[in-house]
């Protein structure tokens, strides 16, 4: 690194480790609201339906609320800290979206390129139909994709791809079978993996949760000849102070502050439990491998927040943030999906995005951006209120229901517009 370098990296650093602060009312929040969910997330733990959480809410630029509750780690009874290190799983899906985009702002690819410019074994791939046999039970014909996946579709998942964790279908069971991640390949071994199964529609026609966005991290390593880690370390972590934010925490000075959920709670789907972060694999999982701190994701979101900068170091511009940041589904919903960005939210490149007021059964703004991991994390960018919030903890199984807690108490705890 240069001389340079270094100095506008740590330029960085230093801003973020100075993120400013305010009281709740300084910024338009109630204190006293938002002691309402600290305190329920508090009466959680006692009645154990979690181990513990970390909280962060930011509204104009500051820093209104940040606290740790609860333990750590059951087992040792370890308490929950501030920089408390947790496996993010599926948040790191728009870690990787903006990695992409910094190549797509060079030229380096066009989105509606396929994908199989850069990856050819992807390319002239099958799709599984099923059909009634001749007993009437569903059987799997495999017919020509009508056309590659592209980029785009690996940004919004409408590649055709699938994970084996949700839903029923003939492709899906053969994605359980094959079991293409569960020994942590790299992301080129995974790619052949993948090319060798059907896919679950034709490109471009479904929205269906997916390995799409590790076979995107696989392209930000064929284009720019790093690895995906090295080349986010490098361009984005780096750049905003996300120190702690990695695939593996091999530092054993870390190791302890990594948090651990239930022990009869590390199901994160069909033949898929907690992975143990301190072993270092050869997976950089661009769909959801990744480990940090609620400030390392929060300096994210204040990036998004901002339009791509988050003090003067410009990591995307602010019309290719907006761009990602609206609805790009345009698609079908297959009837009886499990649909994770929900009912009154569409999907945009890496994010799921808000397009009424109404529909969902959580408060919320038009245009606000988010996503959640299956361990139990979960963020939203709130633009029309200058607002994010970053919610850390590992219980599978609550998951769900707190997103609809966080979002309702913080909303209610608003007391006046953004400035």
């Amino acid at each position: 690194m240069t001389l340079l370098a270094a100095l506008v990296c740590l330029s960085a650093v230093n801003f973020v480790e100075a993120q400013p602060t305010a009281r709740p009312e300084q910024v338009g929040l109630s204190s006293e609201r938002l002691n309402r969910l600290t305190a329920t997330l508090k009466a959680d733990i006692d009645k154990g339906v979690i181990p513990g959480a970390v909280l962060l809410v930011a509204r104009d630029g500051k820093v209104a609320l940040f606290e740790a509750v609860g333990v750590g780690n059951p087992e040792t009874k370890a308490p929950m800290t501030k920089d408390s290190i947790f496996r993010i799983y599926s948040m790191s899906k728009p870690i990787t979206s903006v990695s992409a985009m910094m190549l797509f702002e060079e030229g380096k690819f066009g989105l509606s390129e396929p994908v199989s410019k850069y990856i050819p074994q992807l390319g002239g791939l099958k799709v599984g139909v099923e059909k009634p046999d001749a007993n009437g039970k569903p059987a799997l014909e495999l017919v020509p994709a009508q056309r590659d996946m592209a980029i785009y579709d690996l940004f919004r998942h409408t590649s055709g791809l699938t994970y084996g964790f949700f839903g029923p279908g003939l492709v899906t069971k053969m994605y359980v079978e094959a079991q293409p991640s569960t020994d942590f390949p790299s992301n080129a071994d995974l790619v052949d993996r993948l090319a060798k199964l059907p896919l679950a529609f034709q490109p471009g026609t479904t929205w269906d949760y997916s390995y799409s966005t590790d076979v995107l991290g696989r392209v930000v390593e064929v284009i720019s000849r790093q690895t995906l880690y090295q080349f986010e370390k490098e361009r984005l972590l780096d750049p905003l102070g996300m120190k702690d934010t990695s695939f593996y925490v091999t530092d054993k000075g870390k190791q302890d502050r990594i948090v651990e959920p239930f022990a009869s709670d590390r199901s994160i789907g069909v033949d898929a439990e907690f992975n143990d972060a301190r072993v270092a694999q050869a997976w950089e999982s661009g769909g959801g491998g990744m480990v940090g701190t609620a400030m390392d994701y929060a300096r994210f979101c204040q990036m998004l927040l901002n339009g791509g900068s988050p003090d003067g170091k410009r990591i995307l511009g602010p019309k290719t943030i907006a761009y990602m940041t609206t609805d790009h589904l345009g698609v079908s919903i297959t009837p009886g999906s499990l649909y994770l960005p929900g009912p009154g939210f569409g999907f945009g490149l890496g994010f799921a995005v808000r397009k009424d007021v109404g529909v969902s059964p959580v408060a919320g703004s038009v245009g606000e951006f988010n996503w959640g991991g299956a361990g139990g994390t979960y963020f939203w960018v709130d633009p029309k209120e200058d607002m994010f919030v970053v919610f850390m903890m590992q219980s599978p199984k609550q998951r769900v229901p707190y997103r609809f807690v966080l979002k309702d108490m913080v909303y209610a705890a608003i007391t006046r517009p953004a400035k």
